[in-house]
Formats: C-alpha cells, sequence, structure tokens
C-alpha cells in the first residue's frame, strides 16, 4: 500500500482541515496536536480505543467493507496515537476490523499527538453524525465525559462544536427506563419517539406509550398529539382529597390549603409570578411567567445555572 495515500473526506471534515493541511484542530484557545502524516502500521500494533461510544458493529456491513478494501484499497487512513511501544486507535475502528477481516496485514495511518481527553472528543464526533449508531451510545458517551471531566453541557458542546440542545436531548434518553431503552437500541421506536415520552413523567405510562407505539406504529407525530392530549386529560381532573374524618374536603379550599404556600414559596426564591397545578392522580405542572425578554434571560440563567451545577 502507498505511503502517500491521503485521507478521505469524512475523516477530513472531521478533523475540521483541508486535505492538504496536517494538523488537526484543538478546541478553541487551545494548540493543534502536531500530525506526522500518513504512513503504514501492523494491524497488530494498534489497541482499540477505549472511548469509542459504538459497542455493537453490524458483522454484515463489517463483511461488505471488507470486500470494497479488497477492491477498491482503504481511501481514508486510520487515525492513531503512539500509546508507549505501540499505537492507540482513535478514529477508523470499523476499517480496521474490516482490513483484519480481508486478511490485511498493514493499514495506512495517520498518527497524531492527542491526550486522552481529546481522544475522546474525536471519538464522540466521529460516531456523533453515523446512522447506524444509536442515540443511547450517543447520549452515554456524551454523560460518560461529562461525568469523567466535570465539564457542563454547555462546555462539551462548545468543544465538539455542536449545540448544547443536541447534548440535552440526547442524554435526556437515558432518564427513560429501561424496556423503552432497548426498545430504542432494537430499533423498534425511534429517538424521536422516545424523546415524545419524557413529559409523561411516570415510568409506567411511558411503556405502555411505548407498547402502544409499537403495537399500532404510531409515527412520532402522533406519539406526540396523543402524548399532549393524555397529559392535558390529567390536568383537567378536578382535584378530590378525602380528609382524615372520611369526608370529600372542597377542591379549591384543598387547593389552597396544600398548594399555594409552595406557589408563594415558588414565587419568593425566583421573582416571578408563578401558577402551580396538580390533578387528583398528584400529577402537575408549574407554570412561570415573564414580561419581556430581559425577564426570560434572567430566568433562564437562573434555572440553567441549577442544571449545569448538578450536571458537573
Amino acid at each position: 500500500m502507498s505511503k502517500e495515500r491521503r485521507l478521505g473526506r469524512g475523516l477530513e471534515a472531521l478533523l475540521g482541515r483541508p486535505a492538504d493541511a496536517g494538523q488537526v484542530p484543538a478546541p478553541a484557545n487551545e494548540p493543534s496536536p502536531p500530525d506526522q502524516g500518513i504512513n503504514t502500521l501492523s494491524v497488530y500494533e494498534i489497541d482499540a480505543n477505549p472511548y469509542q461510544p459504538r459497542k455493537n458493529f453490524d458483522d454484515e456491513g463489517i463483511d461488505s467493507l471488507s470486500a470494497s478494501l479488497r477492491e477498491h484499497g482503504m481511501i481514508q487512513a486510520i487515525v492513531v496515537r503512539q500509546d508507549g511501544g505501540r499505537h492507540q486507535l482513535i478514529s477508523g475502528e470499523r476499517r480496521l476490523r474490516a482490513a483484519i477481516k480481508a486478511g490485511w496485514s498493514e493499514v495506512p495511518v495517520r498518527v497524531i499527538e492527542a491526550d486522552d481527553r481529546r481522544v475522546a472528543e474525536l471519538a464522540i464526533v466521529e460516531n456523533l453524525q453515523r446512522k447506524d449508531l444509536n442515540a443511547l451510545e450517543k447520549a452515554a458517551s456524551f454523560q460518560d465525559y461529562l461525568e469523567t471531566y466535570q465539564c457542563t453541557q454547555e462546555e462539551l458542546a462548545a468543544r465538539l462544536k455542536i449545540d448544547r440542545s443536541t447534548v440535552a436531548n440526547l442524554i435526556r434518553l437515558l432518564e427513560l427506563p429501561p424496556t423503552v431503552q432497548d426498545a430504542v437500541r432494537g430499533g423498534t421506536i425511534t429517538q424521536g419517539h422516545a424523546r415524545a415520552l419524557l413529559p409523561l413523567g411516570e415510568e409506567n405510562e411511558q411503556v405502555a406509550f411505548c407498547e402502544k407505539i409499537k403495537k399500532e406504529g404510531l409515527s412520532v407525530r402522533a406519539t406526540e398529539q396523543q402524548v399532549q392530549d393524555q397529559i392535558h386529560a390529567a390536568d383537567a381532573e378536578p382535584l378530590a382529597v378525602i380528609g382524615a374524618d372520611g369526608t370529600r374536603r372542597d377542591p379549591q379550599k384543598t387547593r389552597s390549603d396544600h398548594l399555594a404556600a409552595v406557589e408563594q414559596e415558588l414565587r419568593s426564591t425566583l421573582g416571578f409570578k408563578v401558577d402551580l397545578r396538580q390533578s387528583a392522580r398528584g400529577k402537575g405542572k408549574i407554570v412561570i411567567h415573564f414580561k419581556n425578554h430581559d425577564e426570560f434571560e434572567r430566568l433562564r440563567s437562573m434555572l440553567g445555572g441549577q442544571s449545569e451545577q448538578h450536571i458537573g
């Protein structure tokens, strides 16, 4: 194999530089690591990437890629870093597996210098836009990164050059019950379906709705609408509480007795008008009112700051 072989467009885009450049971009305000160019390396000198988000590799896909390598060669080099006397994979595990299956003893590699944190980031970015990597694997890689490096979702998004909402929306999927997560992994429901179930809050309802999606073949839009309909129906239920003496109390008086104090506490803490509503089943909602954009930004800062501290 030629030592002049260059990276394909996919990895060039991943590393954020033109094909003729020799540097891998680092996050903002950090120096770019040196790039030693394209060379060849024994497949037996390359160790797995410990930060690889992908846990399952499709055998059929590897077979297809292996056949392609036999016919066309490897256009896009594998990226590695030195690790003692050996090398550690950074990106290109599917290609490495396919090359080994094709009987190759050497592969084209680009050797770069990168610390553990940068390797984790490159592994996440490489897999982030892959359609065959399920959303929960991506979410788990985000969560592992946040816990390992004690950073906020905003900081991670900035380092990966993606929207913070992408990080937040994926991580929220980890809040779903195991049954629903398994359905996402198995492809019986999509990431969009799973996100639509989050507002339900209660695990038994999320599991029941997941089964309904599979049974009725609901679209994401239909799921969102039915979830909202169920929430609205629950909110409309009158609040009814039975007193210690067995008598039925007035709903409005009960609400005043049990919720007004909490509502006032929230108003005092946040500095905004707050409406607290609760149904007889214990479900409810908190509505926070703001008058203008400045108030909204202040509220967003307050709530976002608390969330980031909890995550980091």
